[in-house]
């Protein structure tokens, strides 16, 4: 089985480099692509995203695994929308830690449990009140096929956000210095640079 380092190794790389931002576009060799923004200073990644294909073959759209969705659309232009005051989940990334940010939950800390599911490699996360529920993914364990530890985890509510954090196994953070080690060595074009080619 080949590990996921040399997949993204192996993979056609782009790179265009904005300011200390470092976008590395993946194509994969299965034909998947993955997005990646590096802060460069800090060596973390600030955003990940994925391109899903269409069931017809069309262009697809970008799932955002790491960072905030980008709004899709103008708010005068919807007529039907997602209520604002639902929990929503975004995704960060630290030198340390593995984060997760679920909005507009009220409830006090107590309320709250995060487990892991040993099963399925998960968090759970539930609210004592039965007022919440939600299965959190760690794709970063999973690529690696790493199972995930309860003895990990710590938490934190502060303004209607319950804030999770996953301390990084060592395994991840050497794959993670790998990987920052190889985009470091891609050739960077400027945005806008027509002649930039596959490395």
């Amino acid at each position: 089985m080949i590990d996921w380092l040399t997949i993204l190794k192996n993979a056609k790389k782009t790179c265009i480099q904005q300011g200390n931002l470092r976008k590395v576009h993946f194509l994969l060799p299965d034909g998947r692509e993955m997005v990646e923004e590096y802060n460069m200073e800090t060596g973390v990644v600030t955003r990940r995203a994925w391109k899903v294909k269409t069931n017809v073959g069309g262009e697809g759209e970008w799932h955002i695994e790491v960072g905030d969705p980008e709004p899709t659309f103008k708010t005068e232009d919807i007529l039907i929308k997602e209520n604002s005051s639902q929990p929503f989940v975004s995704r960060r990334i630290t030198r340390k830690n593995l984060e997760w940010r679920i909005r507009n939950l009220p409830y006090s800390i107590d309320v709250y449990s995060v487990t892991v599911d040993p099963e399925s490699r998960h968090l759970i996360v539930r609210t004592s009140n039965r007022k919440y529920f939600k299965i959190l993914n760690i794709p970063e364990l999973e690529r690696l096929n790493l199972l995930a530890e309860q003895n990990r985890i710590q938490m934190f509510h502060k303004f209607n956000t319950l804030v999770i954090n996953y301390e990084k196994p060592k395994q991840l953070i050497d794959f993670e210095k790998a990987l920052f080690d190889e985009v470091k060595t891609i050739k960077a074009c400027k945005e806008g640079d027509m002649d930039c080619k596959p490395s």
